[in-house]
Parts: structure tokens; sequence; C-alpha cells
């Protein structure tokens, strides 16, 4: 809904000087600073005057002064009947200082009053205050008719010129707050999303590495009960410490890769599949992945190649990594084999977490039987 102009007060951020340049509150200071000088000079320049015409003038400086004071107070809370009342000293005290022949003090006080209103006051009202402060000045002013009308009109244009820069000045302030808050909102927002980047990650590590573990560590577990060998017994163990150790570096990998620090992926593939004696097809053009990207690949890969340790253990894995035109694409392909003793161990939420991963991305996962064995496809934008 629009604001009336004629009845709304200027903006807050208009009636402050938060926002003025040290150049500009140096020449406001000074613009109050003649002004002040000015009144005192024409008070006591007039040596005839009795002592208590001094003391008189004293008080009435000071009660403009507060009064002025006042004034930019009650209008800054905009408060309109206090701010009327001390807006009418000053006009009342520029009469006084007419009546008693003090006639440039009485005109400053009476053009300063008319601009203060236009500047600070609701337009209606301001109007109003404008016309009956600059028109005693325009009544007492000497100067031939044309010369006053001139000086009137140009005080109050000029009282409206500061009330319009005060507006512009209030609504660049209260932009420039606003761009401060949306810029806020976005580091924050991107914080947010960068430590739920971090979180993912590190829960993929780790829920991979501590799978792996468990497989190993539920085949010592029922090669004990079985009273095997001593041996049989002891790789199982190593294995689950070097899966780990395994672990603790995919973390630290993870952490590179967040940092921009990654390894070519068609080398990690080679390097996983090497392990389990896969074999790694590359096709398509080589080019740098973003990082959210390259990390779900090796995710995938790391978790399908978990789950033929455990669910087909021996069985002959194929996988294929494939730059494509807008996407990248990994399949994961094992020949099928009989399921481990342990192939039951773990909560089996490896894949469905993948799938969501990929999905945030914007792609796609799919797992499933094929032919004989067990195949994983990953499809994300790259």
């Amino acid at each position: 809904m629009t604001r009336d102009i004629w009845t709304h007060w200027p903006a807050r951020e208009a009636l402050t000087h938060e926002d003025l340049t040290r150049p500009r509150r140096l020449l406001t200071w000074g613009v109050r600073a003649v002004f002040i000088g000015m009144l005192l000079w024409s008070a006591f320049a007039r040596r005839e005057m009795p002592g208590w015409g001094l003391a008189l003038a004293v008080l009435v400086i000071v009660l403009c002064a507060g009064a002025a004071a006042w004034f930019l107070h009650t209008t800054l809370e905009r408060r309109l009947w206090p701010s009327l009342m001390a807006w009418a000293v000053l006009p009342i005290a520029g009469g006084a200082a007419q009546g008693f022949g003090f006639e440039t003090p009485a005109a400053v006080l009476w053009c300063t009053c008319g601009m203060m209103a236009l500047e600070r006051l609701p337009l209606a009202i301001a109007v109003i205050a404008a016309l009956t402060s600059l028109g005693a000045f325009a009544v007492v002013n000497d100067d031939p008719w044309p010369t006053t009308a001139a000086v009137t009109v140009g005080l109050g244009l000029a009282g409206y010129v500061l009330r319009l820069d005060a507006e512009a000045r209030g609504s660049a302030q209260r932009l420039l707050a606003q761009e401060r808050a949306a810029r806020a909102a976005e580091a924050e927002s991107a914080a947010l999303g960068e430590r739920a980047r971090i979180a993912r990650e590190i829960h993929d590590v780790l829920a991979h590495s501590l799978s792996a573990q468990l497989v190993h560590l539920e085949a010592a577990r029922l090669l004990i009960e079985r009273d095997a060998d001593r041996d049989q017994v002891l790789d199982r163990v190593v294995a689950a410490r070097s899966m780990a150790a395994e672990g603790l570096a995919e973390t630290r990998q993870a952490l590179s890769a967040l940092r921009g620090e990654m390894t070519p992926i068609e080398d990690f593939l080679r390097e996983l599949a090497r392990a389990d004696g896969a074999s790694v097809a590359v096709s398509g053009e080589r080019r740098a992945l973003p990082a959210e990207a390259s990390q779900a690949v090796r995710r995938v890969a790391q978790e399908a190649m978990t789950n033929v340790r455990k669910h087909a253990p021996g069985a002959k894995v194929t996988v294929c990594f494939e730059y494509g035109e807008r996407e990248v694409m990994l399949d994961v392909a094992d020949s099928g084999g009989t399921p481990g003793e342990f192939a039951a161990s773990g909560a089996g939420y490896g894949l469905l977490g993948m799938r969501e991963r990929a999905e945030l991305l914007g792609g796609s996962l799919e797992a499933g039987p094929e032919d004989k064995g067990f195949a994983v496809r990953l499809r994300v934008p790259g």
C-alpha cells in the first residue's frame, strides 16, 4: 500500500546522520556554527544594550538552542505535538527578537524554522509551518518585494530539497541494510550447505569403512566359533585393521577433495579395483568434474565393491566409467557368486544413501540383479 506523502513522516533513516560522510558532517556543523555565530553577533554587537538586555539575549539564545535540540529529538521519534511545541518556540522567539529591534536574528530564526519544518515534519504540517515562518520573514523584510519573494520561495524550495535529499539517503541506507542482510543470509546458507556437505562426506566415508571392517570382524567371529585355524582368524583381524587404516586415509582424502585437492577419478577407480582384481574401463573425453559429482562417483564405487565382497566374494567385477556430454556414468557389475556367510552383516542402507546423494545432484542410481550377478548404475551431471 502506497503511503500518503502529505501525512507520513520522513523515514527514520532520513532524519539521522549516521550515513553522512565526514566532509558532509563537517559542512553540517559549519552551517550550524555560522547560524549561532550570526545570532550571537547580532545580539552582542549593540553596545548600547543594557546589562539586563544582554542577560535576556543570552537566555533567549539558550532557549532557542534547547528548543531546536528538542525538535530534532521529537521528530526523530515521530511525536507530532511535542515536535510542533518545540518548533513553535523558535518563530515566537523570532517575533520577540523583531520586536526588540534584532532584525537579523529574527530573520535567521524564521528562515531556519521554515526549512527545518519542510525537512522533518509530515508534509501537510510542514507546508503550513513553513508558510507561517517564511511569511513572517517576508512581511518584515525591507528588501524590494521581488527580492523578498525570490528569497522566500528559494528558502522554501531549499527546505523541500533537503527533505528529498534526506529521503534519498534514507532509501539508500535501507537498501544497503537489506543488501547486507541478504548477503549475511546467503553466507549463512552457504555455510550450512558446506557443513551438510562435509557431514555427508564424512558419514559416507565412515559408513563404507565401518561396513568393510564389520565384514571382516564378522568373518573372524564365525571362524572363532568354529575353532578355525589361528592364522585364518588373524588374517581377518589384520584385514579389519587394514580397513580402519584405509578409512582414515579416505577421510583425509574426502577432506582434501572438499578443499579442491582431488586425485584423478580414473586413478582412484583403478586403485580401488586393483585390490579385488576387478577390471576398469574409462571412455569419453577426460575433464575436471565438480567436487560433489566426483565424490558421488567415488562413494558409489566403494559401496558397490563392498557389496561384492559381502554378497559375491570371488566374483568377476567390471567397472565402467564414461564421460558423457553433460553427465558422467558409472557401472559396476559382478558375475554373481555364492553369498558369504557374513552377507547379512551391516544395516543395508549403503545404496539407499548413495541413491539419495545422486538425486540431490539431479542424477539417478539404479541397482538390481542382472544376468547372474548384480549391477549398480550411477548417472550424475558433471
